[in-house]
């Protein structure tokens, strides 16, 4: 079966907003896009929960948005993070990023409030019906506090342009359901999940620590793709104790924001709440990336 957003399968990089002195970084932004545009990636994805963006002001967000597509210039696809607890602030990100040229919107589920799942198939409804660019559903419920059930994304489905869906509930299950009942492309929100989850018709990831190497995950993408399972295996095998020290040390982007520090590509800064790993975090997460080969 051919899937609504196989366009985006392959490797999209959740990429981090970078701070000097309290203020986004625009040419590290810049640095960091021509990195993961050398590197092969597919798809960068701004202003997600790795760009920190419930810390950024709404012309920061917008900000961000437009210039990630304004450097990338057609050279890779763009998917910012467009998401909102409220459907208005949703659906003027989402129109905002469209406006300036974005490929995709990535919109995470309403988090704080809750709501039913007749609440969450009418929001991602009124932003699908206005908005004509490809979305994809961001269903994280460690964070947003509510499962988006498999029945429900099914509904949803049932929109045009409604194509894809990050798969974070670190249920296999759930998205084997999902991929049984829709055409849409299922992407992982968990670095580590990736390979089993590309396993049950998965078609690649929205990655954390992509930033860092992002040629190790696409090769390991690209290989599972080709019908190379042994090679994505090593792949995965060589990643995972990175990947799990970049959900596991911190709450993300704590831990990819110190790595990028410890490797010269951030300065590490982030925004309160979110504060820097502590110390012996640091040291196991150095003690990774020197087995790793990258120290």
């Amino acid at each position: 079966m051919s899937r609504k957003g196989s366009a985006f399968a392959g490797l999209s990089v959740a990429i981090v907003t970078p701070f000097k002195d309290g203020q986004v970084d625009l040419k590290r932004l810049r640095e960091q896009i021509e990195f993961q545009i050398a590197a092969g990636t597919q798809c960068l994805c701004p202003v997600g929960t790795t760009g920190e963006s419930p810390t950024l002001s709404h012309e920061e967000h917008e900000r961000v948005i437009s210039e990630v597509v304004q450097a990338a210039r057609g050279r890779i696809k763009v998917m910012p993070g467009t998401g909102s607890n409220s459907t208005a602030e949703a659906l003027r990100l989402t129109r905002w990023a469209a406006k300036e040229g974005a490929d995709a919107a990535l919109m995470v589920a309403p988090y704080y409030n809750k709501p039913t799942q007749e609440g969450f198939f009418l929001h991602y409804k009124a932003v699908a019906e206005q908005v004509g660019i490809p979305l994809c559903i961001y269903n994280i419920p460690g964070r947003t506090g509510k499962n988006i059930e498999p029945e429900t994304i099914a509904r949803m489905a049932e929109l045009p342009n409604i194509t894809l869906v990050k798969e974070a509930t670190g249920s296999l299950d759930q998205a084997s359901q999902i991929l049984c009942t829709t055409d849409l492309t299922v992407l992982s929100g968990d670095d580590s999940l990736t390979l089993p989850l590309m396993s049950v018709g998965g078609e690649g990831v929205i990655s954390v620590v992509g930033n860092v190497v992002p040629k190790d995950m696409l090769a390991m993408t690209s290989e599972y793709l080709k019908g190379n399972v042994t090679a994505a295996m090593k792949w995965h095998h060589k990643l995972f104790p990175l990947c799990r020290d970049m959900l596991g040390l911190a709450t993300n982007p704590i831990p990819i924001k110190a790595a990028m520090k410890l490797l010269g590509r951030d300065t590490g800064e982030l925004r309160l709440p979110m504060t820097p790993l502590d110390t012996a975090a640091e040291g196991r997460l150095r003690k990774t990336l020197t087995n790793y080969g990258l120290l």
